[in-house]
């Protein structure tokens, strides 16, 4: 099992970092700096308003399917034309709950035609995630790989001809950005369901209401879950762009620095998205999950504190090189959110594995936990210090989640301290920020700085053993 997270990790993150990065950094950042930070900003908050019930569309069908299909692969015939059904149904439930809820919060107009563009688009990504379980679920992940970059890279190539391509003599419009996003998801969906249909030799859409009974009795707590997830770490722009008299703009700023961080999940969400498969298949063969565990934190948590740590001293520096107008704000704001992907890694490790493990129960009440802390701090904190008292509340949150998270794991699974890990880890934290605290003042461009620092904390991690060149090498070779 090893083996196999290492040989797909390197597919998925090679692919990811391919593409992804050029969609965040250069297709999406640019649409800001044309379009500025007040238009993208309320497009931004309503984006946030369709996700925040996005666990509707779903109600943890896709996480309870890529652990059921995992364990029990012959089930795939069966239930495939039955949760299609079941997923159209609950797309019309989740347009009409969250356009009911838009208008109670205030949203009208212009507003109510965006989300509802963003509400659809909504439904294509639930529905291409629901597909992809399937194929995850399956172990065929090089599919899943390709799939997981395809969406990206038909809005990239539709982006770069609206955006520089010169045909059109009107300015480009947010609402533009929407659509080239409708068309990816509309295209990668078509696609992932033809290899879903190939996989399953039958499709007949069925319409069993004891089936969809028994569905979402069993996957109700997966979607309480995410729904949890999505009200604490997506309200902080909803409540920002409502309560402030600048909202909108502030909530623009927020997004300048987000768009880093939303990379770094990325890498994240292909961590947990390879690990909830391998981790389900493992627990129901009573396999040992401690070596992987432990492999799989080294991993993230490395390429956590680098990029978290310079960041933070490169901060400036970055932002002015991405963005045209609020440099010093967002800057502020980006070196405090970057250090969330930390606590966020632990989360992608071990809450993947309490996932998979089917302790749910004991995640939902730590959600509603990070709920409560979440927006009782953005109400406390966004008032007095605008986006960046967002980005302080979030790492709070994340971090408290992280610590309990840990705890827990520990707990049900009975994992002994492994202080030798842990002292790793912290020697490593302790020579990163030193080396970026020394590559600051060397005497180059700020780009050649940023560069040795990160190639010399790489080089520390290999040093430190966080990072281990011979133990990679064996689990590729003999797994």
């Amino acid at each position: 099992m090893q083996r196999k997270f290492i040989t797909n990790l390197a597919l998925l993150l090679f692919l990811n970092l391919l593409i992804k990065p050029f969609w965040i950094l250069g297709i999406d950042r640019e649409v800001q700096n044309v379009v500025g930070a007040q238009s993208f900003g309320l497009y931004y908050a309503l984006f946030n308003f369709s996700f925040l019930l996005n666990a509707l569309l779903d109600i943890g069908i896709t996480n309870f399917n890529n652990k059921n299909i995992a364990q029990n692969t012959h089930l795939l015939t069966k239930h495939f034309s039955n949760i299609v059904g079941l997923k159209f149904i609950l797309a019309l439930f989740y347009a009409i709950v969250t356009l009911v809820f838009a208008v109670v919060v205030g949203y009208k107009g212009e507003e109510i035609k965006m989300l509802l563009l963003l509400v659809f688009n909504q439904f294509l990504i639930s529905f291409v995630l629901y597909l992809r379980s399937n194929i995850s679920g399956l172990h065929l992940f090089k599919t899943d790989s390709l799939i997981s970059v395809l969406d990206r890279l038909i809005m990239i190539a539709i982006s770069v001809v609206l955006l520089w391509g010169n045909i059109f003599e009107s300015e480009y419009k947010i609402e533009w950005f929407i659509y080239t996003q409708t068309a990816g998801y509309a295209i990668t969906a078509i696609i992932a369901f033809l290899v879903v249909f190939n996989k399953a030799g039958v499709f007949k859409l069925t319409w069993s209401k004891p089936f969809f009974i028994s569905i979402l009795k069993q996957s109700y707590p997966f979607a309480l879950l995410i729904l949890l997830m999505m009200i604490y770490t997506k309200s902080d722009t909803i409540i920002m762009e409502r309560i402030l008299p600048s909202g909108a703009e502030q909530t623009g700023i927020f997004a300048q620095a987000y768009r880093l961080l939303d990379s770094a999940n990325m890498i994240g969400f292909l961590f947990a998205g390879l690990l909830l498969p391998l981790f389900a298949r493992m627990i129901k063969l009573n396999e040992r999950i401690n070596e992987l565990v432990n492999l799989s934190l080294s991993l993230i948590l490395a390429l956590a504190v680098i990029s978290a740590t310079g960041s933070f001293f490169f901060r400036f520096e970055i932002m002015d090189l991405l963005y045209h107008e609020y440099i010093y704000e967002s800057s502020q704001v980006f070196g405090v959110l970057m250090f969330s992907f930390i606590a966020m890694s632990f989360t992608y490790i071990f809450g993947t594995l309490l996932t998979a493990n089917g302790n749910l129960k004991q995640l939902n009440w730590l959600a509603a936990i990070g709920v409560v802390v979440n927006i009782a701090l953005n109400f406390y904190l966004i008032p007095r210090f605008l986006s960046l008292g967002a980005a302080i509340s979030g790492l709070i949150t994340n971090s408290l989640i992280a610590l309990i998270q840990v705890v827990l794991t520990a707990l049900i699974f009975k994992f002994e301290i492994n202080f030798k890990l842990i002292a790793k880890i912290v020697f490593f934290s302790i020579g990163v920020v030193a080396l970026a605290f020394f590559s600051k003042i060397l005497p180059f461009g700020w780009i050649t700085n940023f560069l040795i620092m990160v190639l010399t904390s790489v080089l520390w991690a290999f040093i430190t053993g966080v990072l281990n060149i011979k133990s990679m090498y064996h689990i590729i070779k003999y797994g």
